[in-house]
């Protein structure tokens, strides 16, 4: 209910005229010290616009009196970084592959930055120490869907594969079940002609039967008759035993119903040109044994 109002006798202060189940509400100031913070807060924010950039302005903003550009700042601290970068790294960008290859001194800086490079950047898909895993390449197999010499690798990285970049590496394996190319009962036979070709190593001109068959009518165009892969079209080798996927018959199986398509992100606006020309040697350099697990 509401009353008149009045001075509360043991404040001081008076009341807003409201009044429940006999208790009554005091007409309170606010605090000097909160009116103090509040103008000094709303004071320091003019005086820090003026100073600082902060109002956008369509493409661009108002620059402050300061005239602060924290991207050149950080652009200021990358040229400083690279004039203090130890020698080694010029030798990088001075020489190509072979001659690094050949350096073993060099080499050991590349392995221990590439480690690092390799954990931050394709450790979370191609595992720590390059075994792969389901849908990701084992690239310490040196099993290379478009070639491992590192001009190639290099390339690969730079671009990606299927990817949003304009050269980017593309390769597709068509589902030849789920678009009714081929019956369950062809692919079943497919499938188990590519298991016994791998596990047995078997000679593709020697293997005879329905198998052989479809695959040279379906399979052969990409993997090569020999069905070795072929680095054009990024079609895995079939004849060995390192598999993407899977090399069991089911896997196998799913692989030719569904079909398949890798994805890797290109590393062109990622990584700078030193960082992947290390990444590449490092890469490389882990398909021949040079660092394993480390």
């Amino acid at each position: 209910m509401s009353g008149g109002a009045e001075r509360d006798p043991l404040t001081g202060h008076m009341t807003t005229g409201h009044e429940w189940n006999g208790i009554k509400e005091l007409n309170t100031p606010v605090p000097r010290i909160v009116w103090f913070f509040l103008i000094t807060t709303f004071l320091f924010s003019l005086f820090w616009w003026v100073l600082m950039p902060a109002w956008p302005l369509g493409h661009t903003y108002t620059k402050g009196l300061m005239g602060i550009d924290q991207r050149q700042m950080v652009a200021d601290d990358l040229r400083r970084a690279a004039e203090k970068a130890p020698p080694w790294r010029a030798e990088v960008i001075r020489l190509d592959y072979a001659d690094m290859q050949a350096d073993p001194v060099l080499m050991e800086q590349v392995r221990r930055h590439g480690a690092v490079l390799f954990g931050d950047n394709c450790a979370a898909c191609h595992g720590p120490g390059g075994t792969g895993g389901p849908g990701f390449p084992a690239l310490a197999a040196g099993a290379w869907l478009w070639g491992g010499a590192p001009e190639v690798l290099a390339e690969t990285i730079r671009v990606g594969i299927n990817s949003d970049h304009p050269d980017t590496r593309v390769s597709q394996m068509p589902a030849f079940g789920r678009d009714q190319m081929l019956t369950r009962a062809e692919l079943q036979t497919l499938s188990g002609y590519v298991v016994a070709l791998s596990a047995l190593e078997m000679p593709i001109e020697v293997a005879q039967g329905n198998g052989y068959a479809l695959f040279a009518a379906n399979c052969a165009a990409c993997h090569g008759e020999d069905a070795r892969g072929m680095v054009e079209t990024g079609a895995p080798n079939l004849t060995d035993n390192v598999w993407i996927y899977g090399g069991d018959g089911e896997t196998i199986f799913t692989t030719l119903f569904y079909g398949r398509q890798g994805h890797m992100p290109r590393w062109d606006q990622r990584l700078s040109d030193l960082d992947r020309k290390v990444l590449t040697l490092y890469v490389a350099d882990m398909a021949e044994g040079g660092h394993g697990d480390r």
